[in-house]
């Protein structure tokens, strides 16, 4: 008996060195192994469909998911990608030499409105050099972004080989996806129930996040690059990329971009063009969110709106891009952990004696008066 022990011990000792080394050998290509896992997911349907039509050949039809994916998905994101490094590059050159004016927006707001001058003399506030300081920030915040927009046109060597790598994975996770997941589902220690369960919130989620997020903030990202080139306004790529990216933040989101740029347009004289871009960013791209993600998620799936700003803002940090799909899904797996721990090992009860596995039914600690 203490044979089989220090056997069993020993043999676990071996699988977690073995593991871990494993891990840390692979751990430069572990974003590639993410993003084919993801595709895989989202284009599940599109494989058995492919499948149906090559009769049960499997690697035929992972090749055309793989075309379609390549036509549909990264081909427009490159051509996107390098059209925003090139704007931006003129937007930063075009701030830096002075051709973006902001102290019209002072101006008006000196002459418009006497309250903002009336507050600044009284609190000692120098406007002059409030807006030296703000043409100075302007500047370095379009460099940044400048330069964050032209490190994502560029095409590294080490991208290209991530990018043919994650290709060459979701061939195989397309065609032997399925086995893959009963193979572990097979080996993981969790139980097969559990690990079901968090095979399917994993993908439920990645197919959550693209469609009720990324879906809705490309909308309203080309609705807003389209209101822009509409009115003339310099860079529509670059700021619908930006307006994309800012739908993550509730509430705020897109307007952080509209509302200045109507703001300026409206100091600068162009009141009309100013008005419609308010009246679009409210009631065209502010009403996006609202009909979409309904839409798109449903309400049974959705995390509360904190949580996912807060996982996606965390898995950006931690992880970079990948953090955008990485940070929610985390999040959902730790609920669905501590759900699973609630359901199979609360001890609380009620008065009667009866088990209560969810927050909704514990038990008052001060009873309602009568």
């Amino acid at each position: 008996m203490r044979t089989t022990t220090v056997q069993h011990v020993s043999f676990f000792i071996l699988l977690a060195l073995v593991t871990a080394s494993f891990l840390g050998l692979i751990r430069d290509f572990l974003q590639p192994l993410f993003w084919s896992a993801v595709f895989a997911i989202l284009f599940h349907r599109l494989q058995a469909k492919s499948v149906e039509w090559f009769r049960g050949r499997s690697s035929l039809a992972a090749i055309l998911s793989m075309v379609i994916i390549t036509l549909v998905v990264i081909i427009p994101f490159f051509a996107v990608a390098l059209a925003v490094a090139r704007e931006a590059a003129a937007l930063y050159e075009n701030i830096s030499e002075g051709k973006v004016d902001l102290g019209a927006v002072f101006q008006f707001f000196e002459k418009s409105i006497p309250l903002v001058t009336n507050f600044a003399e009284r609190f000692g506030i120098d406007l002059q050099g409030l807006q030296q300081r703000l043409s100075d920030a302007a500047v370095v915040v379009s460099r940044f972004l400048a330069s964050q927009m032209v490190n994502i046109g560029q095409v590294t060597a080490a991208f290209v080989i991530d990018f043919l790598l994650m290709l060459y994975i979701l061939f195989f996770f397309l065609r032997d996806g399925n086995r893959m997941v009963r193979v572990l589902i097979r080996v993981l220690p969790f139980g097969d129930v559990r690990e079901r369960r968090l095979f399917a919130k994993f993908a439920e989620v990645s197919r959550v996040t693209v469609r009720g997020t990324l879906v809705v903030g490309i909308v309203q990202g080309m609705i807003g690059g389209i209101l822009f080139w509409v009115l003339n306004i310099r860079a529509p790529v670059f700021w619908g990329v930006i307006m994309a990216i800012l739908s993550l933040l509730p509430a705020l989101g897109t307007a952080l971009v509209w509302v200045p740029a109507s703001i300026i347009l409206i100091a600068q004289g162009s009141i009309w063009k100013g008005i419609v871009l308010i009246l679009g960013g409210v009631f065209v791209i502010g009403l996006v969110d609202n009909i979409l993600r309904p839409v798109l998620v449903g309400r049974s799936t959705r995390m509360p709106d904190f949580l996912v700003l807060i996982a996606t803002l965390g898995g950006l940090t931690a992880f970079g891009v990948s953090g955008f799909i990485l940070g929610p899904i985390l999040a959902a797996l730790f609920l669905t952990v501590w759900d699973i721990f609630g359901e199979e090992y609360s001890k609380v009860t009620d008065l009667d004696g009866t088990r209560i596995t969810t927050l909704s039914e514990t038990p008052e600690i001060v009873p309602p008066p009568k």
